[in-house]
Parts: C-alpha cells; structure tokens; sequence
C-alpha cells in the first residue's frame, strides 16, 4: 500500500509574496517593494530586554500563555483601544507566535470539517491557507466593486448554511483600507443573524492614518461572544522576526484556543518576553508618522502616473489597478523586475486580478528609487501600446 500525506496539503500553495520576492533577490540591482516588513529595526530600548532576561537565566518554561504580566499589559492595552473589557480580559489572551499562529488557533477552534468561511477579497492568502488546512471551505468575496468595502448584499449572498466565520483585516493588506461603519454593520448584522464567528486580524490597527477608523470588537461589543481577536509586535514595533504576537477572546474562547496553542507551540520563549512588555510601552506615532508621509509619497506618484487606487488609510501598502496596461498581473510584476529591477506583488495572489501590491513599508530612498522605476515602466508599456483604449 503506498504511503498518502495529508490530502489537503495538495491545495495549498507556497507563498506567490515570497516567491516574487526570491525573483527580485535573484536579480541584480533589483529594487524591491513586495514584503510587508519594516525597513526600520526594533527599538534598542526592545532588543535590550533580551540581554537582561538571558543573564538573568529566564530560559526554563514559561507558563503556556505567556507571563500573566504580559498578558495583563496585552488586555489593558486592547481595552485603551477600544476591545470591550470581557474579551480584553488577561485570562482571554495568549501570547502567540506571531498573528499567524494566533489565526491559526482561532481557525481550528471554530471550524469542523466542511465549515464555510467568508474572506473578504483581496485580502493575504494566509487566511484561505489556514482554513484549508484545518477542512474548512473559504469562501471568497470580492469587495472590489464596492471599493474594497462589504456590502451588506454582496455578504448575504456568500453564506449558506455551512458559514460558520467571517475573516476581517482592516487596516487591510493589500489594499491599506479600513472599513467604514456600514461594513462592519453589515458583516455585526450577518454574524448576529446567522451566528457566526467574526475572526479579526488586527495587526495593522496601530498603523492607521484616517481619524475615522473604528475596530469591529469596539463598534459592536454585543457581539464579543464570538469574536476572535488577533493581534502582533511585528507591524508597530519593526518586531517582523521575533515572532510574537496574540489572541484575545472570552475567557470560554479562550480556554479551548490555549488547548491549541498548548498542543501547536508550548509556549513562546521565556527570554522574549519582558521585551514584548517593553514594546508596549514604546510610542509608535513616529513610526506611523514616517509611514504616513511614505504614503502620501506613493499616491503622489502612483496619480502622476496614471494608476487609479483608492488611497490608504492604514498599514504601509498601496493596491494600484494595472488593467488598463493590457497584462495580467503576474506578467506585469515579473516584466517590471526583468525591464525595470523593481518588484511588486501580482494582484492574483490575493484572490483579485487586474492589481498590484506595492510596500512602502522600505526607507524612503528605496522607496523614491523604485517609484521612478516603476513610472518609466508604465511609461514603456504605454509607449509600446500596451494600454487598451
């Protein structure tokens, strides 16, 4: 009999992101604007708290979900920005390894095999990955004609009887929108009504630039029975590879996601973590700042090129449509490393064709360097009779 894996392992793909990534290291000169990582390092006043815990020798097990100082400073923080009290709750937070792991548990919680999940699109592969991965269904919907919002209609339509989650990324990658207040109603009143799960990655909230952004958990705390909250240090702190993020949720949640957590990972490290508390206290406005000016940079030159975009309002992406040049989004982003050394993400890789995501997330002299790169590309395509008329 011949040995079998597991079968869902055939629908997964690895990373199209990573992918172009490696293309564009592969290619000499090449600028690249495709990960979503920090150009800027940990703050020293972070990294040092590593030092102090390894000379202390805070190197045994920690308790399964984290210090309870951590997960205290990680509740009193979600709580000052709006998560109501009884998800941020410290015995409702386990520290993850990272958001990824965070959503990997949330997932497994609440999906049984051939439960449906509704992933607004475009929105990053992981979320279609990790319900794959457990025997869940995703289902897509294509916010794109409603302007990257959810449309009340547009989300009736995606659910059925097996619907058992809504995923929500705002500040969303790749797109940098947030979702406006008729979204998040139309996504309380689905959830309400047919008694779903709302799983809400939220690692890009302290990187948001319009004033009138409001988290899900905060619009609607009637609903925190069912709400699953991610959260990481990568995005605001530049903490990209330490892997470190959490879950919140009701303490009845929260109780069987830290039987997942126990089982996938342990813990994570004892040594990181007075850092994490450190960074909590770190004040990322000039961070966001920074960020903020990078983007006004790249909408300025996206317009002057003629790529139409709806602005971003958080995280450091844009999400420019190419359509009109006459390339599919895959061939645009690897003709523009091969003929111009400046790398982008397809549209495609998440889930919507016809766009690419450009990171302002690098310094601001790569930045300027691949946006002039990218302008005299378009210009060629244009030359050459690539757009359609």
């Amino acid at each position: 009999m011949a040995l079998k894996t597991n079968s869902q392992l055939e629908k997964l793909r690895l990373s199209g992101i990573r992918r172009f990534s490696a293309l564009a290291a592969r290619t000499p000169g090449c600028v690249s604007l495709t990960l979503g990582e920090p150009g800027e390092d940990t703050p020293a006043p972070v990294r040092v708290e590593v030092a102090r815990d390894l000379d202390r020798g805070l190197t045994h097990y920690p308790p399964n979900n984290g210090y309870p100082w951590l997960r205290e400073a990680i509740a009193r923080r979600e709580r000052a920005r709006g998560v109501p009290a009884d998800v941020a709750d410290s015995e409702g937070v386990i520290v993850t390894c990272g958001a990824t792991e965070a959503l990997a548990v949330a997932l497994t919680v609440v999906l049984e095999p051939g439960d449906e999940v509704v992933i607004p699109t475009p929105a990053f592969s992981l979320y279609e990955s990790l319900t794959t991965l457990v025997r869940g269904v995703p289902v897509a919907l294509d916010t794109a004609p409603a302007g990257f919002q959810v449309s009340r209609e547009a989300l009736e339509a995606k659910v059925t009887g097996r619907t058992k989650a809504i995923v929500l990324c705002s500040p969303n990658n790749p797109t940098g929108c947030v979702l406006d207040a008729a979204s998040l109603d139309a996504v309380a009143c689905a959830a309400a009504e047919h008694d779903l799960f709302v799983i809400c990655d939220d690692v890009y909230e302290s990187l948001v630039y319009a004033s009138s952004y409001q988290r899900f958990s905060a619009r609607h705390p009637e609903l925190s029975d069912r709400v699953l909250v991610a959260g990481s240090f990568s995005k605001p702190w530049a903490m990209t590879g330490w892997r470190l993020g959490w879950l919140l949720a009701r303490p009845e949640l929260a109780a069987q996601a830290s039987k997942v957590h126990q089982y996938l990972v342990s813990s994570v490290p004892a040594f990181v973590q007075h850092a994490a508390l450190r960074a909590l206290e770190w004040d990322v406005r000039p961070m966001r700042d920074s960020y903020r000016e990078r983007r006004d940079l790249t909408v300025a030159a996206l317009e002057r090129m003629g790529l139409p975009l709806v602005e971003p309002e958080g995280a450091f992406y844009a999400f420019p449509s190419v359509s009109a040049l006459g390339l599919g989004s895959e061939e645009f982003c690897e003709r523009a490393i091969l003929e111009a050394g400046v790398a982008l993400v397809p549209g495609v890789f998440f889930g919507v064709e016809g766009y690419v995501r450009l990171s302002f997330a690098c310094d601001r002299e790569t930045l300027e360097e691949g946006l002039a790169r990218l302008a005299g590309f378009v210009g060629a395509l244009r030359a050459e009779g690539g757009e359609r008329r």
